[in-house]
């Protein structure tokens, strides 16, 4: 199958998440059409063994490219760190995930050396973050914490308020006393809790969005390959697709994706 300027951005998740990642991207990327699968049947992928999380990724992505994908967003934590490696070598298209990109940003951001961590603590069990920013030329002191109730808490629309700063306390009062100057968050859901979480670790720690450097990334490689779509083409479209519940995706990830979502269509990737 050819691949050109004209065809959409594959983008993959395990759920509603990466949703942040899309946003951003259509923020950047105006005139790109975009195609959404959520992998909903089996979320989470951060409780599941690496080798199945890339059996997973490699079925998501196999079902992208074959409409026709351009280009590929592995918009999820979990699978960045698990899949990337085999996408990369099976794919004849770029694959881009929100790892590398993060820790790039908060390499050139920080300025005394200190870089936290924040994510589920299957992302942070991986150690990827850490090594992304460990081999990053600098000399960085990395503080990494996972944090499982921010997930829930976004997902409920509790991202403000009492309930959501208490946790966040708990969780990242210790990030400015350790002289963290920089912080990632690196989950897809994250963004949404981003003013709770700088109230908490207060203006001397700056907070990197892996969504913005992901789409900043992917900016970047359409143009170095001379896949951007043309300003003057057709209108953009976005689809979505998930493996369950659509309404409730739909619903849910409105929030994530600052517009509605009108449908999401059921497909069936069991194998």
């Amino acid at each position: 199958m050819r691949h050109d300027s004209h065809g959409p951005i594959g983008v993959f998740d395990s759920g509603i998440g990466g949703l942040t990642v899309l946003k951003t991207l259509m923020a950047h990327l105006p005139h790109e059409s975009t195609l959404y699968l959520g992998d909903t049947a089996r979320v989470p992928y951060g409780t599941k063994s690496s080798e199945v999380v890339t059996k997973y990724s490699l079925k998501n992505a196999q079902f992208l490219q074959a409409r026709g994908i351009k280009l590929l967003v592995v918009a999820c934590n979990t699978a960045s760190a698990a899949a990337l490696p085999a996408l990369a070598a099976t794919l004849p298209i770029p694959v881009v995930g929100v790892i590398e990109p993060g820790a790039r940003a908060a390499l050139a951001r920080t300025s005394g050396g200190g870089v936290g961590v924040i994510g589920t603590p299957g992302t942070i069990r991986s150690g990827a973050y850490q090594r992304a920013l460990e081999a990053g030329g600098r000399a960085v002191r990395v503080k990494a914490r996972a944090c499982p109730l921010f997930v829930p808490l976004v997902e409920e629309g509790w991202t403000t308020g009492d309930v959501p700063m208490l946790v966040a306390r708990e969780y990242l009062s210790e990030f400015a006393r350790d002289g963290v100057d920089t912080l990632v968050l690196g989950c897809t859901h994250y963004p949404l809790l981003k003013g709770v979480i700088a109230e908490v670790v207060g203006p001397q720690v700056s907070l990197v969005d892996s969504a913005e450097a992901t789409a900043q990334a992917v900016v970047e490689l359409l143009a170095a390959k001379d896949l951007m779509a043309p300003a003057g083409g057709p209108p953009p479209s976005h689809h979505f697709f998930v493996t369950d519940v659509p309404e409730v995706f739909a619903d849910v990830g409105a929030r994530f994706l600052g517009r509605p979502i009108p449908s999401a269509e059921l497909v069936d990737l069991s194998f």
